[in-house]
């Protein structure tokens, strides 16, 4: 059996991964598009470039966080239907995920910080 190096930089990095869907692809997108609109010599307003920036990384993250539950992914044994049936609870975690994800960072934080005070 061959051992799997685990480099920062590679792909097989959930970091890694997370990274480039949220931040590298919808800046992509955005690059493209800002490019489009330069080419045909049509303006695009900073406040409208801001809003599809924020709409498109929201958009990517919202992607990822249900490709990672398993939901609109082939050869999960489930249909179409069933991913569309978790939908309504799918959104509701995503939108409370902030919400229970920064009292767990505080936490660890926290811990990391007594125990360097204890050395």
């Amino acid at each position: 059996m061959r051992a799997c190096n685990k480099r920062p930089w590679d792909f097989r990095s959930r970091l890694l991964g997370n990274l480039t869907v949220g931040l590298g692809v919808p800046a992509l997108a955005q690059f493209l598009d800002w490019l489009t609109h330069h080419a045909a010599g049509a303006a695009a307003p900073a406040r409208a470039n801001l809003a599809v920036c924020i709409f498109t990384a929201v958009s990517a993250l919202f992607h990822l966080y249900i490709m990672r539950r398993g939901v609109f992914l082939t050869g999960h044994g489930r249909s179409l239907f069933d991913d569309f049936r978790r939908m309504p609870r799918l959104i509701a975690g995503f939108v409370l995920w902030p919400v229970a994800i920064f009292p767990a960072l505080s936490l660890r934080l926290t811990r990391t910080i007594e125990s360097e005070a204890a050395l």
